[in-house]
């Protein structure tokens, strides 16, 4: 076997181990579960359409409006530490309390050490599947978490608010997840049961979806950034997706997406945004991130593992924002402006998304 076609096997073989190590890390996490998932209508808020892709089906839906003082008012309400069990639990109580106050009826999924918190509003076409949006609601120890990750927990919530009776073929399913601060593990524990996978057509996950800089070469990269960098500015929203399940973009793409070329082992997209929506660079992540680990730190690498596509929706967390897991990430220091149009394109891709039976 020749020099070159051996180097190509070991490095096939290399990935594979990698990608199944990762894979048998992230889905063996036992579970209980206390209550079954059920929901109610709620009232929606609709306005006129955002311009982005409508849905891909015949049938059209209009496109809600999103609501920023409510957007920032659950910022603020959840801006307290959540990391020991008693700050999660007042966390939870809230995020209940909103959930039933606009008509749905939350379940609480019981882990090890931790609670999820699961709600469904049934579709109109029992065979469509189920699209999932869910953020974690806990924080490290020392930080109140406004961006990470009251801002996601804020958009699932008000997604929840204006989706509740809209009559979508796909189902949709609320959850936020509780201890991603300590591995991943309120995902991992949902994403164990095959009977919570099967229905899955797709997840959109949001972590830290607030925090802009403006400053020349406040957005830092990873290592190997691309040739030619969308901004130097950290002012846009990242959408990160493995490769297999890139489709999942589209409903959040506009015609002005153009290709970033010379992204090193990976794909791209960047475009601009307007008014009502955040400038958004894509990503395709090939291998399910074994060779890019940095993409492997949210809540959506578990579904990855367990064959689900996924979207992980960031301002990038450490690579931008200085208060990253600091006792300073405070309702004071997000941009409510991009919140506010970081949640209108997930209600404007989520409407799609739950619009198609492909």
């Amino acid at each position: 076997m020749g020099n070159r076609r051996l180097w190509t096997v070991l490095v096939g073989m290399v990935l594979t181990i990698a990608v199944l190590c990762l894979q048998k890390y992230l889905v063996t996490t036992p579970i209980e579960v206390t209550a079954q998932v059920t929901a109610s209508p709620v009232r929606t808020s609709a306005g006129p359409e955002a311009d982005l892709p409508t849905a891909p089906e015949q049938q059209q839906f209009p496109i809600p409006q999103v609501d920023g003082k409510t957007l920032f008012a659950h910022v603020q309400a959840l801006s307290f530490r959540r990391y020991e069990a008693p700050d999660r639990a007042q966390a939870r109580q809230y995020i209940v309390r909103q959930l039933e106050a606009t008509g749905w009826k939350p379940a609480l999924q019981a882990f090890s050490q931790g609670v999820n918190i699961v709600a469904q509003r049934p579709g109109t076409d029992p065979e469509a599947g189920t699209i999932l949006v869910g953020a974690h609601y806990d924080t490290v120890e020392q930080a109140p978490g406004a961006d990470d990750n009251a801002s996601g927990v804020a958009v699932a919530l008000e997604i929840a608010r204006l989706f509740g009776d809209l009559p979508t073929p796909r189902t949709l399913q609320i959850v936020l997840f509780d201890r991603e601060e300590r591995g991943l593990d309120g995902s991992r524990a949902f994403t164990a049961s095959d009977d919570r996978i099967t229905p899955l057509k797709g997840a959109i996950i949001m972590d830290m979806v607030a925090y802009t800089c403006q400053r020349r070469g406040c957005q830092k990269y990873p290592d190997n950034p691309p040739a030619e960098l969308p901004s130097d500015r950290g002012d846009f929203l990242v959408a990160v997706v493995d490769q297999e399940h890139a489709a999942l973009l589209e409903p959040f793409q506009s015609k002005n997406s153009q290709p970033i070329a010379n992204l090193p082992g990976l794909q791209g997209t960047y475009q601009t945004g307007n008014q009502d929506l955040p400038p958004l660079l894509a990503v395709t992540v090939p291998f399910k991130g074994a060779l890019t680990l940095d993409l492997l730190r949210s809540d959506h690498a578990p579904f990855w593992y367990r064959g689900v596509g996924a979207i992980l929706l960031t301002d990038t967390a450490n690579f931008r924002n200085p208060n990253y897991h600091q006792a300073a990430d405070r309702p004071g220091t997000i941009d409510r402006q991009f919140l506010t149009q970081v949640a209108q394109l997930v209600v404007t891709g989520t409407v799609n998304l739950l619009s198609s039976v492909r």
